[in-house]
């Protein structure tokens, strides 16, 4: 009798056990059943009811204890229509709700107020509509809160302002209305209502933000006090006029001026021609390189100009007689890797050979100063330079692994090694340091005006350099058609002279939609036909909001996708019609470093990131690498 009680006590313990492994939270999964099962979806989400939702569940993560499901991941999952209500508000223990890049409508669910755990909330890029709730209060530990590029209109709810957690707030490219709220929430950290139909001021709790965070609106700048105005009684002023003896004098004198210059001028002429013809000869520089940072090496046939910190020791006739394999002909010129060889050591450099330059060797001389004092990691020394009648050159270090769009567009296939996503994520990074830093340069004056992903490099640390810097000016000008053949360029621009800050930050976003999409900016699918690539993911991110913008290559790596969500943003951003909408570069730098400090949070991570800036490796809303919650 003893026996068979221990051996039911063992059954009872054993079937305990394995009852307490198996177990499902039963009342969770029944909600995301009601949900699933209420929907319209026109992508199978792989919910099996006889399966373990903790276990096997696309985009369901539970506790430890599998005791509740405290985060759901269905970004892109092709959801639509309005949310069934009473379903995943029953699901009172979330922490995470992720349904962004669907096609869900209706206004925001109102029992949504029952998720009094909700730390993130992520349900931008839908079609949802209608005012915010009147009190946020309810979820007083919400950290992150996106609800970007949908149709929400009313007022900016002040009960945000309970929110003493937040650190991220995005509600921009929606139809709200109004004065924008005192927000005042310390734990803010990032901040976006761009593109609305907000008015008024910016309040002063939030002009710590930049002003791409509020472009798009009709708010009104802060305006100095105006001048008083005179009483009607007081007496007009009297125009002070000046004497007809006065004037003839400033006559005069300008005159005498204007012959002390002109004598002047051909006397330095005069000067400098003896010395072209031997007459007046200077003594020969031994240094390499002289005070001004510039030495001119060999004879006045045949000579190069180098800068200071160049380690380069060649002529010309080295230079043409190197063996040189082209690497690729450019808006500019051809591109040539040369290899020069002496008894010492060998070097190997780039060097573009300019056509169509239309300026003088005065003006040439002058940008090439400029540009050849630009000191950055994150952009390409220019080395050297040389101009005669028939020749135009510039000299660049060479970069072993190429530029980002022969690492990008390789043929594909087998034995390709692809690009990953920390590698495009450094070379934005990289670039986007580069080109502010080039916005800088000449007192604001200097833009790049040809960035494209085959002028991008990688420098010593991975990160993205930018090389070909400040050669439109030199250029004779481009027709339109020919200047819009490489798709990087803004729609503003008709003379690629004629660059601004504003249309380099317009490439700056084809190069990002570039990394994210893998696409060309302009390329041809099966049928031939050509597709731009802006206008392809305009039109996807418009009307259909799935994942499928992003590169088939990076659904295979965890944990990415929502830097990418937040990439495409900056990207979408950047590539704005009007230049007035465009951010500063110093802004995208600032917005691209941010992505994964802002992606940070409490949550646990079915896998982990290396970090490459010097913050934490950012949790990630990817339950797995299912193309639903990729």
């Amino acid at each position: 009798m003893m026996g068979k009680r221990l051996e039911l006590l063992v059954v009872l313990f054993i079937g305990a056990i394995f009852l307490h492994v198996t177990a499902d939270p039963v009342e969770d999964k029944q909600a995301l059943l009601d949900f699933i099962n209420n929907i319209s979806h026109s992508r199978s989400i792989k919910w099996n009811e006889n399966s373990s939702v903790c276990e096997t569940w696309n985009g369901v993560i539970c506790s430890k204890d599998q005791s509740r499901v405290i985060e759901l991941h269905l970004p892109g999952a092709a959801l639509l229509g309005p949310i069934p209500p009473n379903t995943l508000s029953r699901l009172s223990a979330l922490l995470v709700l992720s349904l962004r890049l669907n096609s869900l409508t209706g206004p925001f669910p109102s029992d949504f107020s029952k998720l009094e755990n909700l730390s993130s909330l992520y349900l931008q890029s839908n079609n949802f509509s209608g005012p915010l709730p009147l009190d946020f209060s309810v979820w007083k530990n919400l950290t992150v809160m996106n609800l970007s590029n949908n149709a929400f209109s009313g007022n900016i709810p002040s009960s945000i302002s309970n929110l003493t957690h937040l650190t991220v707030l995005n509600l921009a490219n929606n139809s709200l209305s109004g004065e924008i709220p005192d927000l005042n929430v310390p734990s803010l950290e990032q901040l976006d209502l761009a593109n609305n139909n907000l008015s008024g001021i910016v309040p002063q709790s939030l002009q710590r933000f930049p002003s791409w965070a509020f472009s798009g609106n009709r708010m009104a700048s802060a305006l100095p006090p105006a001048l008083p105005v005179e009483p009607p009684n007081s007496q007009p002023r009297k125009k002070t006029r000046i004497s007809q003896p006065a004037i003839l004098g400033i006559v005069i004198g300008g005159c005498v001026l204007g012959f002390v210059l002109i004598a002047f001028f051909m006397l330095v002429c005069c000067h400098n021609k003896e010395g072209e013809n031997g007459k007046v000869e200077k003594p020969e520089k031994k240094e390499l390189f002289s005070k001004k940072g510039v030495s001119e090496k060999q004879n006045k046939d045949n000579k190069l100009s180098f800068f200071e910190g160049s380690n380069l020791a060649f002529d010309l006739d080295d230079l043409l007689r190197a063996s040189a394999e082209v690497l690729g002909k450019g808006t500019f010129g051809t591109t040539y890797k040369a290899a020069l060889e002496d008894a010492t050591n060998a070097t190997t450099v780039v060097v573009k050979r300019l056509k169509e330059v239309s300026v003088g060797k005065k003006e040439f001389e002058q940008q090439m100063e400029i540009v050849g004092s630009i000191k950055h990691e994150n952009v390409a020394a220019l080395r050297a330079y040389y101009y005669s009648k028939d020749e135009k050159l510039v000299v660049y270090d060479y970069y072993e692994q190429g530029s980002a769009s022969s690492m990008l567009h390789a043929k594909r296939g087998e034995g390709r090694i692809p690009l990953d996503w920390e590698t495009r994520l450094k070379i934005t990074i990289g670039a986007a340091r580069g080109v502010a830093h080039i916005h800088t340069q000449n007192a604001g004056k200097l833009v790049h005006g040809n960035i494209k992903a085959s002028n991008i490099f990688l420098n010593s640390q991975g990160y993205g350099c930018v090389c070909d810097v400040g050669l439109p000016p030199l250029m004779s000008p481009m027709p339109p058609p020919a200047v819009r053949t490489g798709g990087y360029r803004a729609p503003e621009v008709t003379d690629t002279r004629k660059s601004t800050p504003a249309s380099d930050v317009y490439s700056f976003g084809v190069l990002i939609l570039e990394l994210l999409t893998g696409k060309s900016p302009i390329h041809t699918t099966g049928g031939e036909e050509v597709v731009h690539l802006v206008r392809w993911v305009n039109s996807v991110v418009r009307e259909e909001w799935t994942a499928e913008v992003f590169d088939v290559e990076l659904l295979k790596y965890p944990n990415i996708e929502e830097e990418m969500v937040e990439m495409l943003q900056i990207g979408m951003s950047c590539v704005a019609r009007m230049p007035e909408q465009r951010p500063k570069m110093q802004d995208v730098v600032k917005r691209v470093e941010e992505i994964r400090q802002v992606n940070t949070g409490t949550r646990p991570s079915s896998g982990t990131s290396t970090p490459i800036l010097n913050t934490l490796p950012p949790p990630s809303e990817i339950a797995g690498p299912s193309p639903v919650t990729q």
